[in-house]
């Protein structure tokens, strides 16, 4: 890995990390624990830019330090599981679907996020009630999802690629191939 794009990602785990710390100041939307979500857009940005090893990277760290920083261990195993499996189930959209929108992606994603974490939370529990939740965070789900899925449409319509080429490493490629901007 390059310096050039190690210091790329470590500036999108910075900023995830940064969006995280400040919505986490802000009291909960509607359910204990609900939040916008919007270190995801810095985790999406680096998949469609990168790829998925990179984009791992960045939840995995984010989360981490995230945990860290806010002295909240229990988020590692909510926050983590649920980011690498809708990580992973956002690049397997972008692959299956290569003209599948980025808006389309986030939502989904945020949707399967929003599930792995009460799976996650039944299988601490043993107890299916949380379940009765799920229709209410997956209206949430829709709704953070649509607000990264936007943010990271438009930075990656507005951001020139010849930008990331000269300061990330990013090799200069059409969008559809490997479902992302560049390697």
């Amino acid at each position: 890995m390059s310096a050039k794009k190690l210091a790329a990602l470590a500036l999108l785990t910075a900023l995830g990390l940064g969006a995280f710390l400040i919505e986490s100041m802000f009291p909960p939307m509607f359910f204990p624990g609900a939040k916008m979500g919007l270190s995801n857009i810095f985790s999406l940005f680096a998949l469609v830019l990168y790829g998925l090893p990179e984009a791992l990277l960045v939840v995995v760290a984010r989360t981490v330090l995230g945990s860290l920083f806010a002295g909240n261990f229990s988020l590692l195993l909510y926050s983590l599981t649920a980011g690498v499996v809708s990580t992973a189930v956002s690049r397997l959209l972008l692959l299956a679907f290569p003209r599948v929108s980025l808006l389309c992606v986030s939502v989904f994603s945020a949707v399967v996020h929003n599930t792995v974490q009460l799976l996650v939370y039944c299988a601490l529990t043993q107890t299916t009630l949380i379940f009765s939740y799920l229709p209410y965070l997956a209206l949430l789900g829709v709704l953070a999802g649509v607000i990264v899925g936007l943010a990271v449409t438009y930075a990656v319509k507005g951001i020139p690629l010849s930008f990331f080429a000269r300061t990330a490493g990013v090799k200069n490629k059409k969008k559809s191939e490997n479902g992302g901007i560049g390697d």
